[in-house]
């Protein structure tokens, strides 16, 4: 079978039966780009992709008026029936989020082409207009950086948002509801993470793990990690698809799983709502470690507190893990690397990032180095209206350890225009939060000083 029948056999098992034609009226004017979908990167080192990354081709026609499209999406039951049967199977894991566990197991199915499955996408998002585009900024002082000994690594950060609140409880009452069917919403995700191609992908509101994201990763070949809340918000939500959590996927021709902790956040010595996976990585190229974390920490003002206890807890654990990686090196005192990824739903004014700011780990913010003088986080990286106002607020972080890694690129934040007058989420915009991404390098002389 060709790649793009095999491609076109697994979204036709993964997604739904539905196409374009079963979507919405969406809105003409200049947001529809009749240009075509259009957006820009720089593919993963190891993916095959050179230059500026594909030029998604011209979208079609108008769309016409079509029959309505249920809340959750037409194979809702169809994807329960996945999510249920690929749980009962994972159940140890789940059941006992204080274990080490396993890297998931390769799943029996075709090998995915990335290029054909990202004009797959493309087909399925047609009647969308087009994304703005984001270019990958070299941050002051630095330029393209390129060693085959030493290749950079692509970290993607992202709040996905999950289905059963986008459409059950977060009302987004400026986003049309056809924005958010997730029989489409899901392709422009996967638009995305296809046209950045990250090495190590952080995601968290994830509540279509196991018939959606799992299977997809895995076959561009990524082994993949979750973990969900222990209480989760969507299980509110009539016709959800199970609980939300935070997942990581890595590359596994770049990358292998040295050891891994599922953890359950604490608060004033009691367990909370919020999770975090921290995995430590060999890279198979150099041959170092590189530690990574993923975590969504408790949203809203009024628990500041919480979430300062929150972090606190998960630099103990952090301590730990890097500190049990080193001995397990050839040297004691060898510099474990650390990544941070996660929606801290705090400001930088917060208690809890001037924690991580602060820590003994030596850990920066990568985005704080988009901004002239390298110590100013971007002006947001959410920004919604719901009916209680519109908020604008800077939440989302890619913390890095400074004196180990170094970042190359990153790719910048849409501005006020690009985002449009509705904010987020849209057509064109899948989530309420943006993608944040970095690509690093390990620093030589960090290496060189403790090897």
């Amino acid at each position: 079978m060709n790649p793009a029948r095999r491609c076109s056999a697994l979204l036709n098992q993964l997604c739904s039966r539905g196409g374009p034609a079963a979507r919405g009226r969406f809105p003409a004017g200049p947001a529809s780009n009749p240009a075509g979908r259009r957006c820009s990167g720089v593919g993963g080192s190891e993916m095959g992709v050179k230059g500026t990354g594909p030029q998604l081709k011209p979208s079609g026609t108008s769309p016409s008026s079509a029959a309505p499209v249920s809340p959750m999406g037409a194979s809702s039951s169809s994807s329960r029936l996945f999510s249920t049967m690929t749980q009962s199977l994972n159940s140890s894991s789940l059941a006992q989020p204080e274990l080490y566990p396993e890297e998931s197991p390769d799943q029996d199915l075709a090998e995915v082409d990335p290029d054909q499955l990202l004009r797959e996408c493309e087909d399925a998002l047609q009647r969308r207009p087009a994304r703005p585009q984001r270019d990958l900024v070299h941050p002051s002082g630095t330029g393209p950086y390129h060693l085959k000994h030493n290749p950079s690594i692509r970290v993607m950060q992202w709040n996905i948002l999950a289905q059963a609140l986008g459409e059950g409880k977060d009302g987004f009452i400026r986003c049309p509801l056809d924005a958010l069917n997730w029989q489409e919403r899901k392709y422009l995700i996967l638009e995305e993470i296809l046209t950045y191609r990250p090495d190590i992908l952080c995601l968290q509101e994830v509540d279509h793990y196991f018939d959606t994201f799992q299977p997809i990763m895995t076959s561009l070949g990524y082994h993949g990690s979750f973990l969900p809340k222990p209480w989760s918000p969507c299980l509110d939500v009539e016709k959800n698809n199970g609980p939300d959590g935070c997942a990581i996927f890595y590359r596994h021709l770049r990358f292998s799983l040295q050891s891994a902790a599922h953890l359950r956040l604490s608060a004033m010595m009691l367990p909370t709502n919020q999770v975090a996976i921290v995995q430590t990585l060999i890279c198979r190229v150099t041959g170092r470690q590189l530690c990574v974390a993923v975590t969504h920490l408790k949203a809203r003002s009024g628990w500041e507190r919480l979430r300062s206890a929150q972090g606190a807890d998960l630099l103990q654990s952090l301590r730990s893990i890097t500190s049990r990686a080193g001995s397990q090196s050839e040297s004691a005192s060898t510099i474990i690397p650390l990544i941070v990824c996660g929606d801290f739903n705090a400001e930088p004014s917060e208690d809890v990032y001037r924690r991580f700011s602060s820590s003994s780990l030596g850990l920066n913010s990568a985005y704080k180095l988009l901004s002239s003088d390298g110590q100013t986080e971007p002006a947001y990286t959410t920004w919604k209206i719901r009916p209680s106002g519109e908020s604008c607020n800077t939440l989302d972080y890619i913390w890095y350890t400074h004196n180990a890694l170094s970042v190359n690129c990153l790719l910048d934040i849409p501005t006020e225009e690009q985002i449009g007058p509705d904010r987020l989420p849209s057509y064109h915009y899948p989530s309420d939060h943006l993608s944040l991404l970095c690509d690093v390098i390990f620093r030589e002389e960090a290496h060189r000083l403790t090897s």
